[in-house]
């Protein structure tokens, strides 16, 4: 096309012509996909045959390897997989501790009393005492007496505190006894617990009383120690013994007492003194400070 003759120029413009249609062709109308993978395909032996050297190359290495190295090797994979492995596990102990505050936090959001998060420490050596210590004490505002729950229901409550840490009896102690009511009727009993975490016993039901087995049973409030409506447990088994005036009731406890690591341990309502003193009679103020009002522990929700 660009040998010497006597209209070069002519000649470039139809180059330039047919370029430009063959660009336009392709980019707007895909006229070329067809040729350009002919193309492909048939420049395929030629990319083989440059990366022939280099496969060659490898494969004659491999020949010649040395089993120290293929040990060495060997043992490096190794020790990339356990450490691998590790992360694996703390990052499927993260994900669980995750999902657990979380289920903490939706927990905390449906209570009326405010709470303060904290985690179990130990537990008691001694197998007839159900209780655990948590890394929450008085400097925290605890005091003896307050409900701990975790993601579930209702885990017992703080009987001793020092200073950094907490001493909670467990709901399935067998010292220990909940006032509750169930949900379904409002019946209320009593539920001690047996010794055994897995297994609660509800007692003074009479035979004729309407309770099913699967019905909830929250606290009830009655006696100042827990607050109502917390989850405790669900009916188990029902037995009824001829003659006898109480039927035998196991409960399954709606906490995972064995399994649970955070917790919430929950204030009591504070009450003005102003209201204190109007239910005794007094001729309350009404400008008083709320009773037991203090600097709010750090991390209550």
């Amino acid at each position: 096309m660009f040998v010497q003759g006597p209209v070069p120029g002519l000649r470039l413009l139809f180059i330039i012509i047919l370029s430009a249609a063959l660009v336009v062709a392709d980019a707007r109308f895909d006229k070329l996909s067809t040729v350009r993978n002919t193309l492909g395909t048939g420049l395929a032996p030629v990319y083989w045959l440059g990366n022939a050297p280099q496969q060659l190359s490898d494969w004659f290495s491999g020949l010649f390897v040395s089993t120290e190295d293929l040990q060495q090797e060997n043992e490096d994979l190794k020790a990339r997989l356990l450490i691998l492995e590790r992360r694996a596990l703390k990052y499927a102990a993260l994900a669980s501790e995750n999902a657990e505050l979380r289920r903490l936090m939706n927990s905390s959001r449906v209570l009326d009393d405010r709470s303060i998060l904290g985690e179990v420490v130990g537990i008691s050596p001694d197998p007839y005492s159900h209780e655990i210590i948590i890394n929450k004490g008085s400097s925290d505002g605890l005091i003896e007496g307050q409900a701990v729950l975790d993601a579930h229901g209702l885990m017992g409550q703080v009987v001793q505190t020092s200073q950094v840490t907490s001493r909670v009896i467990l709901v399935s102690d067998s010292s220990h006894a909940v006032p509750v009511e169930l949900v379904r009727n409002g019946l209320r009993a009593i539920l001690l617990g047996t010794g055994n975490p897995d297994t609660l016993e509800l007692v003074h039901v009479p035979d004729t009383a309407d309770i099913r087995e699967g019905d909830l049973l929250v606290s009830s409030g009655l006696g100042g120690r827990f607050p109502r409506g917390y989850p405790v447990a669900e009916v188990a088994r029902i037995t009824k013994e001829p003659g006898e005036p109480f039927v035998s009731i196991e409960a399954r406890p709606k906490a995972e007492l064995n399994q649970s690591r955070l917790i919430l341990v929950v204030f009591q309502p504070e009450v003005p003194k102003a209201d204190l003193n109007d239910s005794e009679g007094g001729s309350g103020t009404g400008v008083g400070p709320a009773a037991g009002d203090s600097t709010r522990p750090e991390g209550e929700s």
